[in-house]
């Protein structure tokens, strides 16, 4: 037996909780209610269902993984509720929004599996039901149609592709379907999405237009214009030629009124909107044009018909004729009554009209900006004359008012016995009792001697604030890490500048100067490089203290550095093919500030201004472990070790090690020899060591042997002819051996102009 419907819509909704508190829960909710609201079901069932449906499909906390393959299960309902005859316009909107949703998953799905046919049909059929509905609909499922070919029209034009390595992250558009797709061909898409805008772009030529039909057709454009650059110039230009106002002609309704004002307003906002986005594109002279356009004649249309109209007419009957007569007032004409007896404040000394209500009115609830837009009009069309006379009425009472207190303070103060019973109740009035002709009449009538005392009572002196509490090492730590947490969001906020607009002054550049990304990274790592400097101990300092105080003092080196260091490494190593001028910059900081401590220490022990000290350096330690963090990922045609061991001030056994350590994986024997050739070829102060580690390669790695034995022959032939004469191998043997053998990789002979070619 069924139950109720209030039953199974408590049912429902506590399923919906259910899924707004875990996305998890949503593909078995979807699976079973989709029997309980098709088409079959009664009217609450399927409205419940087909708002439930847009909520899902819409939802930014389910993937796109799961909302794609639940777009293939809900193809079908949805499908049925839209060919039910006379359906309820509530579900129709609903489900057209959902549909909106689903489309690009669909469209997906059809470009990964081109053999589904069912899908693409049922996906096909539901578009094409929308379709007709468009123009004959009610209002508002006309608006959700609009959306929804909105929705067509982005998905059926080119994208742009921003990873051709990674499809399934990359926006859907026609860009992503294959020239000889079986289901959707390219051709046929990009011909319906353009005749799709034309059509939705029709509702700026109609003579009479609707103006909810307008506002939410140019709120669709925005998505279109920013997304796809091939029809953004075609909308912009259509936009631009349609003039809301072209109906204010005509005698205007106070219905008409708003629509063209609310027409007005959505395309200027529009407009407005492009124009910040691109202030130097192609259109943006003609949008500024049309919006000072728009702006004065929505006031020569609008405000003009407020400024003609003229005083409404005497319900009276009363003219100048008849008051001459009857001694009657015309209507219009303020009369300014006398301020009441007692206390005034001064909301009744401005206060001109008698109407309770308007006076007991609190203006302030009001927002600022339809205050002046009330206030502006009604300004601009007072009567010149009334005006005046309330002027001058407001100036008599204050002069009556100013009057009667300075003859209050002239007068017998009152006995203390009349304030007696206010004493809890009393509040300072801080308003003047005199005006500033009065004040000064007083002062000029005082004595000399009094006019030259000093009011030592209430004179003040000098405020200083309290100086801060000092921060703890903790507390200090951790604002540090804050502020260089700060600078790391502006490097990744920040874009790298376009290759037309960097500027290449050479050496006499300075660093930092175009406040860009370039300029946070300089000052990045000279933060971590130069800031502690002077400021660190050696481990020798620390264990000659220790011995002569004979007590064990464990000194806390400064953070600030290590900690912008360590987060300087995350960072590169997080992307490092893309940030590894970071890294030489880093680097190369680093090896110069380790020179200039170690001269300066030389040059204080030479002048005999202290005991011997020793410097602490960083850049051995962090360029092993940038390279430790690097040398994982490489893969054997990667060029980014070639460039790093280019461009890094210092090299060592430690880091040709490193390099080394790469030729125990047989694909990236090549790149092992090829860096170290490199270096030998480019690089003469460390010529000697690199080729100590390819004799290295060619003795203990056998992969190795084939790709170094030429450059050793070239190089370090001496060796060549030792292995041969201990071993008794020949020259023309070895030759005929390796030619039976696998031959030698092509990069192990690279010229120097090779070499420098693979760096850039």
């Amino acid at each position: 037996m069924a139950l109720p419907i209030p039953e199974q819509l408590n049912q429902l909704n506590a399923a919906r909780q259910l899924v707004l508190g875990d996305s998890a829960f949503y593909p078995q909710i979807v699976q079973g209610i989709l029997p309980i609201v098709g088409a079959t079901a009664r009217l609450e069932l399927r409205r419940w269902g087909a708002d439930f449906l847009a909520e899902t499909f819409a939802s930014p906390v389910l993937a796109l993984q799961q909302k794609e393959s639940l777009s293939l299960v809900v193809l079908q309902t949805l499908k049925e509720l839209l060919e039910m005859p006379g359906d309820d316009p509530s579900v129709l909107k609903s489900v057209v929004q959902a549909a909106a949703s689903i489309y690009g998953l669909v469209f997906r799905y059809i470009i990964n599996n081109p053999h589904d046919l069912a899908s693409w049909e049922k996906m096909a059929a539901i578009k094409s039901n929308i379709l007709k509905r468009w123009d004959t609909a009610t209002t508002g499922i006309r608006i959700c149609c609009i959306k929804f070919v909105q929705r067509v029209v982005q998905v059926q034009t080119p994208g742009v592709i921003a990873d051709p390595r990674r499809p399934e992250q990359n926006e859907i558009s026609l860009a992503l379907v294959p020239r000889d797709h079986p289901l959707i061909p390219p051709h046929n898409l990009e011909a319906e999405a353009s005749g799709l805008l034309d059509r939705l772009l029709n509702v700026f030529y109609e003579e009479t237009s609707d103006a909810v039909l307008v506002n939410a057709t140019i709120n669709c454009l925005g998505v279109l214009v920013r997304s796809r650059q091939s029809i953004a110039n075609k909308i912009v230009s259509t936009v631009l030629n349609f003039n809301p106002l072209r109906l204010a002609n005509s005698p205007m309704s106070p219905k008409l009124k708003v629509h063209i004002k609310s027409m007005e307003r959505t395309t200027r906002a529009f407009l407005m909107n492009m124009l910040r986005r691109n202030e130097n594109g192609p259109f943006a002279a003609r949008i500024r044009q049309q919006v000072d356009r728009l702006a004065q004649t929505r006031i020569d249309r609008f405000e003009e018909i407020s400024r003609k109209r003229g005083p409404p007419e005497p319900t009276d009957g009363l003219n100048d004729a008849k008051r001459a007569r009857l001694g009657a007032e015309l209507p219009g004409r303020s009369n300014i009554r006398p301020l009441p007896p007692g206390p005034t404040s001064i909301a009744q000394l401005y206060t001109l009209t008698g109407d309770e209500g308007l006076t007991s009115f609190d203006v302030t609830q009001l927002p600022i900006d339809l205050v002046v837009k009330i206030t502006l009009p009604v300004l601009y069309s007072i009567d010149q004359g009334l005006l005046d006379e309330a002027i001058n009425g407001i100036r008599s009472r204050y002069l009556s008012l100013a009057k009667s207190q300075h003859t209050i303070s002239e007068g017998t103060p009152l006995p203390p016995t009349a304030f007696a019973d206010e004493d809890d109740d009393y509040e300072p009035d801080f308003e003047p009792v005199e005006d500033t002709e009065q004040i000064l009449n007083a002062a000029d009538a005082l004595p000399q001697e009094d006019s030259q005392q000093t009011p030592t009572e209430v004179a003040l002196g000098p405020f200083n604030l309290p100086q801060p509490p000092p921060l703890t090492e903790e507390e200090t730590e951790q604002i540090g890490k804050g502020t260089v947490m700060r600078v790391f969001s502006m490097m990744n906020v920040l874009d790298e500048p376009a290759a037309a607009k960097r500027q290449k002054p050479g050496l006499n550049r300075l660093a930092g100067s175009n406040y860009d990304k370039e300029a946070w990274i300089t000052v990045i790592t000279r933060l971590a490089s130069r800031a502690s400097a002077g400021l660190e101990d050696s481990s020798d300092d620390v264990q000659h203290e220790t011995e002569s105080n004979g007590t064990v003092a464990k000194r806390r080196e400064p953070s600030l550095s290590n900690g912008i260091r360590e987060t300087l490494y995350i960072y590169i190593i997080e992307d490092f093919r893309a940030r590894i001028p970071t890294a030489i910059a880093w680097l190369n900081e680093e090896w110069y500030n380790g020179r200039v401590q170690s001269q300066a220490s030389e040059e204080s022990q030479n002048g005999d201004l202290g005991p011997p000290s020793q410097t602490q350096t960083h850049y051995e330690k962090w360029v092993l472990k940038v390279l430790d963090g690097i040398v994982p990922y490489l893969d054997a045609k990667d060029k980014v070790l070639i460039r790093f061991l280019s461009e890094i001030p210092g090299l060592n056994e430690k880091v040709l090690q490193r390099v080394k350590g790469l030729a125990r994986d047989p694909e990236r024997v090549a790149l092992a020899v090829n860096a170290i050739h490199y270096l030998i070829l480019l690089r003469p102060p460390v010529r000697e060591i690199c080729i100590d580690a390819l004799e290295d390669l060619w003795r203990n790695y056998d992969d190795a042997k084939a790709p170094t034995k030429k450059l050793l022959a070239k190089w370090r032939p001496e060796v060549l002819e030792q292995w041969q004469t201990t071993n008794g191998v020949s020259v023309k043997e070895e030759e005929a051996k390796e030619g039976t053998s696998t031959p030698a990789p092509a990069a192990e002979t690279v010229p120097a102009q090779s070499a420098v070619a693979a760096v850039g």
